[in-house]
């Protein structure tokens, strides 16, 4: 477990400051918020977050209660966090009182802290006691020390991986990468417009970007690389230039980094085949809903089978989709390939038709119904099943799902069935098609809306795009040419399967 000490320092005096701690420092086991009015429950190790406590009666009260529980730390903001009663209760009970600073959103905080512990119950037991190969949270301490300012740890899509707990020389756009873990886009497009990425591709080893008229301080950026390839960057806050030997010193630590974010790149692609591997034994019906709810990570609520369609065979494109389709569900990628397709699992509810994004490169996306994670394979056919009419352009769209698409599917399936007994072949259809192969006319098409308007004859001519006096004339020819007796609801009927097995086959 980690300790507040460490918590504290990870999050950052930008948020966080330790008004009363405790020796020996507790360790930390979870985060609970204290709604303002209601009982907490509390158990040993927790974090208490001391929401809308700003009364000092009730911040003593929670602070003494939290230290019978057993609780760590109780986190409150100003000024009820510095007031002498509270002090004072926290320092009787031995237990932690931290502040909050004033402007930090509680749910921000939450996950910041929760994101902490998480890193902490991950860290590889190999790399306990390596100072050159720990998490990268303390990788990046270690750096803030060489270059003497506040470091985060960002990957090429600068998301943030890690900072380092010195974050005592900021400014918002700092606070608001640490919050947000990256880069806001407006400060992305600043440092953008500077060239700054473009240094970066460009191999440099260091890159000084110089303060700024809105008040960003200056940037000292170091490129992470490994045999070519850009990993990612390291950037400090620094007051102004730096000095030769430590923006040296500050490169010289890329190295160190780039072997543990390879690492760490290593043990996701591992999680990944893993996971890739369970779920296509699942949507092949080889694996039970017990290994899919307790591998990946799924819940019990009813899931759908999505897959897309990848124009051509650009890898790098394929890649980059099963990177999209592997984030925001549960905490391993849920993504495998089968027979040339992608597939992912989702959540009733979710949004998979923006895999359809075109400008993504993916055109065609299809869901099966939504299952329990049981019948997941049912859900891959149906799944495929509707992918198979975006193929053909039945459905117009980049994307449709199975339940939504029910009476294209049914037509559809009716179609397949009727076209395999040859039924398009029986009564006088064949003799009407094949004087509109012979004369190019529209007979067919014709009495196919007129079926499926019945006396209707606008929204037929509608659907026709032509006019109704034009439409009733086409009708009379067709009466004409073919004996049909459309009175007769059997006979109507049955064109109306003929041609549904003629268009939709």
């Amino acid at each position: 477990m980690v300790s507040v000490r460490s918590v504290v320092d990870r999050v950052g005096p930008t948020l966080l400051h330790a008004v009363q701690l405790p020796d020996p420092c507790p360790a930390v086991a979870d985060v609970v918020i204290a709604e303002p009015g209601a009982p907490a429950q509390l158990a040993a190790g927790d974090l208490v977050l001391g929401v809308a406590t700003g009364d000092t009666d009730a911040a003593v009260e929670l602070v003494r209660h939290s230290a019978a529980a057993g609780a760590a730390a109780v986190l409150l903001k100003p000024p009820v966090a510095r007031k002498p009663p509270v002090r004072r209760a926290a320092k009787a009970a031995g237990i932690a009182l931290i502040e909050v600073r004033a402007a930090t959103a509680w749910a921000q905080l939450v996950w910041l802290l929760r994101t902490v512990l998480d890193a902490a119950a991950e860290e590889p037991e190999s790399l306990e006691g390596d100072p050159a190969s720990a998490d990268l949270f303390r990788l990046a301490d270690a750096v803030a020390a060489v270059v003497d300012a506040p470091v985060t740890i960002e990957d090429t899509n600068s998301r943030v991986l890690a900072y380092s707990a010195r974050q005592d020389i900021t400014d918002p756009a700092r606070v608001s990468t640490i919050m947000g873990r990256r880069i806001p886009d407006d400060v992305l497009a600043k440092f953008r417009s500077r060239g700054v990425f473009r240094e970066l591709s460009r191999g440099r080893q260091t890159i000084f970007v110089p303060a700024q008229r809105d008040g960003t301080l200056p940037r000292l950026i170091v490129p992470i690389r490994m045999g070519g390839e850009l990993l990612g960057s390291m950037w400090a806050v620094v007051r102004g230039p730096v000095s030769d030997e430590r923006a040296a010193a500050f490169a010289d630590t890329a190295p160190v980094v780039a072997l543990h974010l390879l690492r760490r790149r290593a043990h996701a692609d591992a999680q990944r085949r893993a996971s890739a591997e369970l779920l296509r034994a699942v949507l092949e019906g080889k694996a039970g809903p017990r290994a899919a709810i307790a591998e990946l990570e799924l819940t019990d609520e009813p899931h759908r089978v999505v897959v897309v369609d990848t124009p051509g065979d650009d890898e790098g494109l394929r890649l980059a989709l099963m990177e999209r389709m592997s984030m925001g569900i549960g905490r391993r990628p849920i993504a495998t390939e089968l027979g040339g397709l992608l597939y992912t699992v989702v959540p009733d509810g979710a949004d998979w038709p923006s895999l359809a994004d075109p400008s993504r490169g993916a055109p065609r996306v299809a869901a099966g119904s939504a299952v329990k994670i049981g019948e997941l394979p049912r859900s891959r056919a149906e799944a495929e099943e509707t992918l198979s009419l975006l193929r053909a352009g039945v459905i117009e769209g980049p994307s449709g799902s199975f339940d939504g698409l029910w009476t294209a599917l049914a037509l559809h399936r009716t179609a397949t069935a009727a076209a395999a007994a040859g039924v398009a072949g029986l009564g006088p259809l064949e003799q009407l098609r094949e004087y509109d192969r012979i004369n190019g006319t529209g007979y067919v098409d014709t009495l196919y809306e007129w079926l499926r308007h019945p006396g209707d004859p606008r929204s037929a001519a509608q659907a026709l795009r032509i006019h109704p006096n034009t439409f009733r004339y086409r009708m009379r020819r067709v009466l004409e040419l073919v004996p049909l007796d459309l009175d007769d609801p059997d006979v109507r009927l049955a064109l109306l399967v003929q041609l549904v097995a003629v268009r939709w086959s």
